[in-house]
């Protein structure tokens, strides 16, 4: 198992705040930071397992990054930042299907304790397969060219203008925080906007890709936190609040199509079982996706859009 200590007590060293006058691909580079660290702090923990935060904490920093690196990757040489972004999304998938898993079966259990109910040959067969995505984890983790993104990522990460894309300083162009940030926030409120004709279809296809983009509004919004103004903290967390909503909506759905599989693999006591526990978690995503249309109108109120705006004066 890799030791990281010594790693991330150097890259700490190179943490800095951002400042409005950094250019996109600094604020972008010390954004990245933070969550790499992270990243590896929690990847023993990942490995072994004892605590399923640590898969969880993992996950976020990874998906953070891949938010970061699409959002700053107009001010990177593409090369670079489609080579960082492929790593990731290896050890991101092989979290995920871990994560997905662990939630599922933390759910079995909290209900059959709730309920009193056994629905332990249900959690058996989903272990299995935690087992086996465990295994897979492991491989992508020891995998050389994983190795090797954490040393190449580490190096660009403490190394101020590497592969930055050059501006042109006798032509007047935005390329500080304070230039393109307050555009770059209302271009991604703008494609969370751009769902509004399809909120009271409800379709969960569409409500999981409306997620996405509050997430990366959120993420976008949390990198600059503290050069925007006081409002920000607010604003997050009306962000946060939507994001849950959606996002059990997305478990659930993802519970429902996963767990309806397992049905013809169990007895008639564990098939009842489980359809009861299935029969509530579809209502509960019903009464979520009735409430819905409210959140969304909240969200868009005058008092909602003032926090942001107000944030966003401070540059």
């Amino acid at each position: 198992m890799t030791d990281h200590s010594e790693r991330t007590a150097q890259l700490q060293a190179f943490i800095q705040p951002i400042d409005p006058q950094d250019t996109m691909a600094e604020a972008g580079r010390k954004a990245l930071l933070h969550d790499f660290i992270r990243m590896l702090e929690h990847e023993a923990g990942s490995r072994s397992g004892g605590d399923i935060e640590d898969v969880h904490d993992m996950r976020v920093a990874t998906r953070r990054m891949r938010s970061a690196l699409r959002m700053f990757a107009p001010y990177f040489k593409g090369k670079a930042v489609r080579a960082f972004r492929t790593s990731l999304s290896k050890v991101a998938d092989a979290l995920g299907a871990v994560r997905d898993l662990d939630v599922l079966i933390d759910d079995l259990n909290s209900y059959e304790k709730k309920h009193s109910v056994s629905l332990q040959s249900a959690v058996a067969l989903l272990d299995a397969q935690r087992q086996d995505a465990r295994e897979a984890l492991h491989k992508a983790l020891d995998r050389r060219d994983y190795g090797r993104f954490v040393v190449h990522f580490g190096e660009f990460l403490m190394t101020p203008g590497a592969r930055a894309r050059s501006v042109d300083l006798e032509v007047p162009t935005p390329n500080r925080v304070r230039h393109i940030l307050p555009t770059l926030v209302y271009e991604h409120l703008g494609a969370v906007r751009a769902y509004e004709g399809v909120i009271e279809e409800g379709e969960p296809e569409a409500l999981h890709a409306l997620r996405i983009e509050f997430k990366r509004l959120r993420y976008l919004t949390n990198f600059f936190e503290e050069v925007l103004g006081e409002t920000t903290a607010a604003f997050l967390k009306d962000l946060k609040a939507i994001q849950d909503h959606l996002g059990r909506m997305q478990d659930i759905q993802v519970a429902s199509d996963r767990l309806e599989d397992l049905l013809s693999d169990l007895d008639d006591e564990g098939a009842a079982a489980l359809t009861a526990y299935l029969d509530s978690i579809n209502a509960d995503g019903d009464d979520l996706r009735g409430k819905f249309p409210e959140i969304w109108k909240k969200f868009n109120s005058a008092t909602t859009q003032k926090k942001l705006a107000n944030a966003l004066i401070t540059l």
